[in-house]
C-alpha cells in the first residue's frame, strides 16, 4: 500500500506535536508537515504534497472555522477535529471528509484519514445527533440594529452555503477584496465574531434559510 501523507493544521503547537506522535507508527502513514492556522495562506501546500489534511479546530473555533471555509485545496480531503458538537453541522456543511472529536483515538484517526483518501466521509457517532436535530430556538438572537444591504444579503446567503471568499467573488462577479469588505460589514451588523456565528444569528433572525 502507498504511504498516506498527512498535513496537520492546528493553532496549538502541542496539539500538532501530539497528533504527529500519534500518527508516527506504523509506516504506511507519514506526517508530511505541521503548520499553524495562521500559516495556512502563507505556506504553499505544494511543498507538503499531502494526501489528506488533518485540521484541528481547537477550542477557540471562530478563526479556525473561517480559515477552513477559505481553504481552497482542490482534491485534498480534510478531516476536522472538533470540540463542540453543536458546531458539527457548520463544519459538515463545508464538505469536509470527516468530523471527529479532538479526543479521537489513533484508530479512529487512522480510519478517517484512510477513508478520506478513498473519497469516503466519516462522521463520529457523537456528532450525528447535532446534524439531525433542529437548531434550538429557545434563545432567539437580538434584533438586527442595522439592516443588511442587498449585496450583503447575497454574500450572507453564500456564506451559509459554506462557500469560501474566492468562490463567492466568482459567483457574484466581484473582487475577493470586496467580498472581504462585505463579510466584515456583515459580522459588524450581526455582532458576530466569525462567519459561522453570523450565519447562526442570521438564521435565527430569519434573514436566511438554511
Amino acid at each position: 500500500m502507498d504511504t498516506l501523507h498527512v498535513l496537520i493544521i492546528s493553532a496549538d503547537p502541542l496539539t500538532r506535536a501530539g497528533l504527529a506522535a500519534l500518527l508516527a507508527d506504523p509506516p504506511d502513514l507519514t506526517v508530511s508537515g505541521q503548520i499553524s492556522v495562521e500559516q495556512i495562506f502563507e505556506t504553499g501546500f505544494d511543498i507538503f504534497q499531502p494526501d489528506v489534511i488533518l485540521f484541528d479546530l481547537g477550542w477557540e473555533t471562530g478563526a479556525a472555522l473561517d480559515a477552513l471555509a477559505d481553504l481552497d485545496e482542490p482534491g485534498t480531503p480534510v478531516v476536522a477535529l472538533l470540540s463542540d458538537p453543536d458546531l458539527a453541522p457548520d463544519v459538515w456543511r463545508l464538505d469536509v471528509a470527516g468530523v471527529l472529536p479532538r479526543e479521537a483515538s489513533v484508530e479512529q484517526l487512522r480510519t478517517a484519514l484512510a477513508g478520506a483518501r478513498h473519497n469516503l466521509r466519516v462522521l463520529a457517532p457523537e456528532f450525528a445527533a447535532a446534524l439531525t436535530s433542529p437548531p434550538a430556538m429557545s434563545n432567539p438572537a437580538a434584533p438586527i440594529p442595522e439592516p443588511l444591504t442587498p449585496r450583503e444579503s447575497e454574500v450572507l446567503q453564500l456564506l451559509a452555503e459554506g462557500l469560501p471568499n474566492k468562490t463567492i467573488a466568482r459567483r457574484l462577479g466581484i473582487s475577493e477584496h470586496t467580498v472581504k469588505f462585505h463579510v466584515n460589514a456583515i459580522l459588524g451588523k450581526l455582532n458576530a465574531q466569525s462567519r459561522t456565528e453570523a450565519v447562526v444569528r442570521a438564521s435565527q433572525a430569519g434573514l436566511i434559510l438554511l
